[in-house]
C-alpha cells in the first residue's frame, strides 16, 4: 500500500475507497445509537422527569419527543446525531433521483422525483424537529413532526410501489429482498404510528395507567421502521463505492 503522501501526489491512486453498504451502516448507526442512548438514559437518570404526563398516572417509558428534546445530555446526543448524518441523507436522495431515472419507466418518472422531494422535505422537517423541541418551541416542534410524518409515509409507500410496479428492469436479488423490507417495514411502521395515535388520544381522554407506556412504545417502532426503510438503500446501492481521489474528489464506482 503507498503512503499517503504518495497516492496524494498521484492521482490515478484513491486516497481511500468504503463500500457503500458500510457507510450506509455508519450513517444510520448515528440517529440510531443516539435514539437508544437517549432513551436509556431518562430512564436510568431522568425516569420521573421523562415519564411524567398531565394526567400524573403510572408512565413506565418517555415519549420521543423527552426522550431526545427534553434534558441534557440527550438533547445535545441527538442534535449532534441528527446533523452529522444529514450530509449523508442529503446524498442518498440524490443518488435515488438516479436510481430511478435508471430504473423506473419514462412514464412513471414523475413520481420518482415526488418521492425524492418528500424524502429531502422529511430529511429537514427531521433537522427541524431535532433543533427545535417541544420544550424549546412547542409550535416549530409540531409543525415539523407533522410534516416529518406525511412526507415518511408518502415517501415509502411511493418508493415501494415505484420498485414493485414501475421499474423497466429486473430486479436482482439483492433488490428483492430491498423491496420484501420496504414492504414490511411500512406496514409495521403505518400500524405501529396508528396505534401510537390511539394511545395517545386514549390516554388524554382517560387518563389511564400504562395507555402512555404503549404510546411511546409504539412511538419507538416508528421511528426505528423508518430508520430501517432508509437502510435498505444498502441493497439498492449494493454494488457501489465511494472513492476519492485528488483528481476527481469524491464520486461513486463500481465495486
Amino acid at each position: 500500500m503507498l503512503p499517503t503522501y504518495e497516492r496524494l501526489n498521484d492521482p490515478k491512486k484513491p486516497i481511500f475507497r468504503i463500500a457503500f453498504s458500510k457507510l450506509a451502516v455508519i450513517a444510520v448507526s448515528l440517529p440510531l445509537g443516539a435514539f437508544c442512548f437517549c432513551v436509556v438514559w431518562s430512564l436510568l437518570f431522568d425516569f420521573v422527569r421523562s415519564t411524567f404526563t398531565h394526567c400524573d398516572v403510572a408512565n413506565y417509558l418517555p415519549s420521543v419527543s423527552a426522550a431526545i428534546g427534553n434534558y441534557e445530555p440527550q438533547k445535545t446526543v441527538w442534535r449532534l446525531a441528527i446533523i452529522l448524518h444529514m450530509p449523508f441523507r442529503l446524498a442518498v436522495a440524490k443518488m435515488y433521483m438516479e436510481y430511478y431515472r435508471e430504473h423506473i419507466r419514462r412514464n412513471r418518472r414523475m413520481f420518482g422525483i415526488l418521492a425524492c422531494t418528500l424524502n429531502v422535505i422529511e430529511d429537514l422537517a427531521l433537522f427541524s424537529l431535532s433543533l427545535w423541541t417541544s420544550a424549546d418551541n412547542y409550535e416549530i416542534h409540531r409543525n415539523s413532526f407533522v410534516v416529518f410524518i406525511a412526507c415518511s409515509e408518502c415517501y415509502m409507500l411511493i418508493s415501494y410501489l415505484l420498485n414493485r410496479n414501475a421499474r423497466r428492469v429486473a430486479m436482482l436479488p439483492h433488490e428483492e429482498k430491498s423491496l420484501k423490507y420496504k414492504r414490511n417495514l411500512f406496514l409495521t411502521n403505518v400500524v405501529a404510528f396508528g396505534l401510537a395515535g390511539y394511545c395517545f388520544m386514549r390516554h388524554n381522554a382517560r387518563c389511564e395507567s400504562g395507555v402512555y407506556t404503549f404510546f411511546a412504545l409504539f412511538e419507538y417502532i416508528v421511528v426505528l421502521t423508518n430508520m430501517g426503510f432508509h437502510m435498505t438503500s444498502c441493497w439498492d446501492f449494493y454494488a457501489l463505492s465511494v472513492v476519492c481521489d485528488a483528481r476527481q474528489g469524491f464520486y461513486l464506482t463500481h465495486l
